[in-house]
């Protein structure tokens, strides 16, 4: 962290007056591919934010952001803020010139210049990004040791079926004997593996290489999104983390004053889902034709009942915004608690998968040689 202790203090300087809202909308802003990943942005809005309260300047502020980088990528990149602001840009549009932020943080801090709530805004932003940080270890703890014992039992069985089972095979040929089904069965995938086991390797990464590759196209995503959603419990949780990042958002835009729409159409641009992103579009449209919030969101099923009953309560109320934040907290909390319980119930399925794997080749090939020993006794 930066040592501010030492720092003289300056008053900021006045914002100056930023574009309508009509043209930033039309605006194309690159949001994905930014070499600032959640991380960097946690840390340079928590590091911002404090130099800020402590009643630094902005110019001075970036000038210490650049001096305590490590990276060169990070200095240029503050470097490049600070002279857009120097040649009389404000903060929100010296940021949204690098290229290297969304559209819903630009709007954010837009919103905070001109309400006078920017360390409020940048607080918001770091532990925005922090809780996505948090939640991305979490579903990735969880679900990291059981990819790991998958991959070692498929290596496992492969090795088997490439190697061990021809040796049992050849051997139990000699003797002529009537083999069991279960013994038949694995030496057909041994053979299988043998003939075609490159071929199927081959396909694999064919697979994956084509999946990469049209990723970011809304049919594949559509496709892929449908079959996460329907993996038991892990779907569940997936559908959380997104919800919940939605809620914060939408609290986050709405707590300074954005209006519904407009936070609607920046929420969209970073959701980062297709069901969310698909549903924002057609619920912005419905709003804007007169209908209410709650009833727009629950002709999706995305979104859970709970969770659109208690928007129909904050619409009566004229309190989304403190509901958004109550709904992000009630997510983030059983997301913690879910990926805690998946990872507890996973780790030992995988262990009794890997075993039982193992001990099936071993028994189909050792079950013929017992049905030998009986014979000759």
């Amino acid at each position: 962290m930066i040592d501010i202790s030492n720092i003289p203090q300056r008053k900021n300087s006045p914002a100056q007056k930023t574009p309508g809202i009509l043209e930033f909308l039309n605006r194309d802003i690159k949001i994905f591919g930014s070499s600032m990943n959640d991380r960097k942005k946690e840390r340079f809005y928590s590091e911002l934010h404090t130099l800020l309260v402590a009643g630094i300047d902005i110019r001075t502020a970036f000038e210490l952001l650049e001096s305590e980088a490590e990276k060169k990528e990070e200095k240029t990149l503050f470097r490049a803020i600070l002279d857009s602001i120097v040649s009389g840009r404000t903060l929100p549009e010296a940021i949204e010139q690098t290229g290297k932020f969304s559209r819903y943080e630009f709007y954010s801090l837009r919103i905070g210049e001109e309400s006078g709530r920017m360390s409020a805004v940048l607080k918001d932003l770091a532990q925005y990004y922090a809780k996505k940080i948090k939640q991305k270890r979490k579903v990735t703890s969880a679900l990291s040791y059981p990819l790991i014992v998958i991959v070692i039992a498929l290596l496992a069985v492969g090795f088997m079926l490439r190697f061990v089972v021809p040796m049992f095979a050849d051997m139990l040929a000699r003797f002529g004997t009537e083999l069991p089904g279960i013994t038949k069965w694995i030496i057909s995938a041994s053979g299988a593996m043998e003939d075609y086991g490159l071929w199927i390797l081959l396909s694999i990464i064919s697979l994956i290489v084509l999946g990469w590759s049209q990723r970011k196209h809304s049919r594949f995503r559509k496709i892929s999104s449908a079959l996460v959603l329907r993996i038991p419990y892990i779907g569940k949780i997936t559908q959380k983390v997104y919800v919940e990042r939605f809620a914060h958002a939408m609290h986050l835009l709405l707590a300074s004053k954005t209006n519904l729409t407009d936070a609607l159409d920046l929420v969209q641009k970073m959701a980062g889902f297709y069901p969310i992103e698909h549903s924002l579009e057609t619920i912005r449209r419905d709003i804007l034709a007169g209908t209410s919030l709650h009833e727009s969101l629950s002709k999706f099923p995305v979104y859970p009942k709970r969770m659109v009953s208690l928007i129909r309560v904050a619409e009566e109320v004229n309190q989304l915004d403190m509901m958004f934040e109550k709904l992000s907290v009630q997510l983030s909390d059983e997301i913690e608690h879910e990926t805690s319980v998946l990872g507890s119930i996973i780790e030992p399925l995988m262990i009794m998968f890997l075993g039982v794997m193992v001990a099936v080749i071993l028994v189909a090939m050792y079950l013929p040689m017992f049905k030998l020993g009986s014979a000759f006794e």
